[in-house]
């Protein structure tokens, strides 16, 4: 009886130190800068994304104070297509296979949702919402906002959970596929 204690408590130990590794090597938990910790959590992810390792992916993503982007995030990748959601610019065809998603669809009005997700005026007209899928084997990252700094004022980190997708269309890398066309957004 003593040695199963003494089992049981050294595999419970090693499970709690895979833990320990896992959030090291998956979640980016400083990227606060000034003092001022995240806001939020990482989400419940939907079924069809695992847990991954990618580095260059989570610091792509990661932004500090007044950047946008991510405070801090985990990488995913999808073993099953997986629904994003995306609103852009209908006056830039280009950025309809932009960096920035959602897995819930997006709603209005147009000024809540720019200061949920940290995106100045500046950015994108936000005119027009897609639906893609998620090519399998594709990696993302998702976490809550950092600060975004617009030209005249300042979005606080959010801790609306956005999705970080390394689309790059001008060179034919997309990591999304079967996209509408998308609509006019929000909806009148």
């Amino acid at each position: 009886m003593f040695l199963k204690s003494i089992l049981s408590a050294l595999v419970l130990t090693s499970l709690v130190g895979c833990t320990s590794i896992y959030q090291s090597e998956h979640t980016n938990t400083d990227m606060a800068n000034n003092g001022e910790a995240c806001i939020g959590t990482i989400m419940a992810v939907p079924e069809g994304l695992k847990p991954a390792y990618d580095a260059e992916l989570l610091a792509q993503a990661s932004g500090k104070d007044g950047e946008g982007k991510l405070c801090e995030g985990r990488v995913f990748e999808a073993e099953k297509p997986i629904t994003v959601y995306r609103v852009w610019n209908s006056d830039k065809d280009f950025t309809l296979y932009g960096r920035w998603w959602s897995l819930q669809k997006p709603e209005g009005p147009k000024a809540k949702y720019r200061k949920d997700n940290g995106i100045c005026p500046s950015w994108s007209s936000l005119n027009v919402m897609s639906e893609c899928k998620l090519k399998v084997g594709s990696k993302i990252v998702i976490g809550p906002g950092q600060s975004a700094q617009c030209k005249d004022f300042i979005y606080e980190k959010s801790a609306i959970n956005q999705v970080f997708i390394n689309n790059d269309s001008r060179n034919n890398m997309l990591m999304v596929q079967d996209c509408t066309q998308g609509t006019e957004w929000p909806a009148q």
